[in-house]
């Protein structure tokens, strides 16, 4: 496959895929080109800019976040996280029974929270249940002093 940048009589420039640049040509030649915004089939290859790799041995730049910012974040994070376990109720091992029984209907709506394994999280996600992974580890009630 081929891509192409090109350009209508009205000026339109637009990106299409062919299998090869006689199929292109061919396409062009039979009018089955058209612009996608006005419809003209007057179309040709517009300018590209070629893609230039970067050397090989040249790391791109990364921002540094500096350690306080990013303490900071964390430290907001787990404070708006636990401000909403408050009102959720801890379900332990239990949680993706008891999420996917309160999306059947089977259960009153309410806010949980607990433990499932990532092949349950996956399910979960997989039968529309409305679930998030907790940002910051919870200690569980029974673990607390």
């Amino acid at each position: 496959m081929i891509v192409f940048d090109l350009k209508c009589g009205g000026g339109h420039v637009f990106e299409a895929w062919f299998k090869s640049s006689g199929a292109y040509e061919e396409q062009r030649a039979t009018g089955l080109i058209a612009c996608p915004l006005c419809g003209d089939s007057e179309v040709g290859k517009a300018v590209m800019a070629p893609a230039v790799a970067a050397k090989g041995n040249q790391q791109p730049e990364r921002p540094v976040v500096p350690a306080d910012s990013m303490k900071a974040a964390l430290a907001a994070i787990a404070e708006m996280q636990a401000k909403q376990l408050e009102r959720s109720q801890w379900v332990g091992t239990a949680f993706a029974e008891k999420a996917r029984a309160m999306h059947q209907g089977e259960e009153p709506e309410a806010p949980i929270h607990g433990k499932a394994t990532i092949a349950e999280a996956k399910a979960l996600v997989d039968e529309g249940v409305p679930v998030a992974p907790l940002l910051v580890p919870v200690v569980p009630p029974e673990a607390c002093n």
